[in-house]
């Protein structure tokens, strides 16, 4: 059995003094002022601490985290986020696919987004990749651990004002498709880590995945055994039927939140596979944030239809 943590959109706080300021962008600008405004009651970085100390405490074979780790972008938010990451766990424990937020603005590689490099890395050769000049390491990346397959791809894309909607783009898109059927054939189970849910009509137009149909298509014809992904702040199960059976996805809530009006609690879950009977059998284990408490416990646990 394999055993996968899921958590994500850990938007983590607080927001450096004068990030605002400092290499001035009218999205940072305001989205920092949201931040100080409001958001900074919703997202707690010691109720993300605590989450994090859950799973550490569970043992996870693996750990994916799938966006979202920091809010404007600024340029000190990502060795915060990397110190952050580093308490955690090992990158090769730890797999990362960016988000929204980790793009908010255009943002060059070395200011931002290399501080998590380590997490972001593959250890399987992937023939058809990208790389833009905000994120450098190569998307899509294989990590293969045991007999399972993690498969990150990145929807993120710096957006106009107003706008949280993310991209593939076709060399992604062609490149998932081969190594779902690649790592298929080799008899692993594979995981896709993405961060905007990636079927048609599961977020708002300005922030939905521009090219989800696409997504949806992929996985019909290719199968996988889970797509793990963020963006929404729920509890989400939705199901593809492919032609090599179920592809089940599923997102989480946010792993700081502490406020439970528009959104559930801070949250994780935790899966379990295991080849049984020739086919994967999964079964899911969601951990959430008890208010009074402020301690984590077991809200559902549940498996995955074969």
């Amino acid at each position: 059995m394999f055993s996968l943590a899921h958590l994500s959109d850990i938007h983590l706080g607080p927001l450096p003094k004068g990030a605002s300021r400092r290499h001035f962008a009218l999205k940072r600008t305001i989205g920092a002022f949201n931040w100080r405004l409001n958001r900074h009651r919703a997202h707690s970085p010691t109720v993300a601490m605590t989450i994090a100390e859950d799973i550490r405490m569970q043992a996870p074979d693996h750990v994916a985290l799938t966006g979202d780790i920091v809010n404007v972008a600024a340029h000190d938010e990502f060795p915060a986020a990397a110190e952050w990451l580093r308490v955690f766990g090992p990158p090769d424990w730890i797999s990362f696919v960016p988000g929204n937020h980790d793009t908010y603005v255009r943002c060059d590689w070395q200011h931002g987004l290399s501080h998590l490099e380590a997490y972001m890395q593959g250890d399987m050769r992937v023939k058809h990749t990208q790389s833009t000049a905000q994120i450098a390491t190569p998307f899509p990346y294989v990590r293969l651990r045991r007999n399972v397959a993690l498969i990150g791809v990145s929807t993120a894309v710096p957006q106009p004002l107003h706008r949280a909607s993310g991209l593939l783009g076709r060399t992604q898109l062609e490149s998932l498709a081969f190594l779902l059927s690649d790592l298929r054939e080799r008899g692993y189970a594979r995981v896709v880590m993405i961060h905007h849910p990636p079927l048609p009509g599961l977020a708002k137009p300005r922030k939905a995945l521009v090219d989800a149909g696409c997504m949806r298509d992929v996985l019909e014809a290719h199968g996988a055994e889970l797509v793990l992904h963020g963006h929404n702040h729920e509890h989400m199960l939705n199901v593809v039927n492919s032609r090599w059976g179920p592809v089940h996805v599923l997102g989480v809530p946010s792993a700081s939140m502490v406020q439970s009006i528009h959104h559930p609690l801070a949250a994780w879950n935790l899966y379990r596979i295991q080849r049984q009977g020739g086919k994967w059998a999964i079964g899911v284990t969601t951990r959430s944030l008890d208010l009074e408490s402020r301690a984590i416990s077991t809200i559902a646990e549940f498996p995955l239809s074969t």
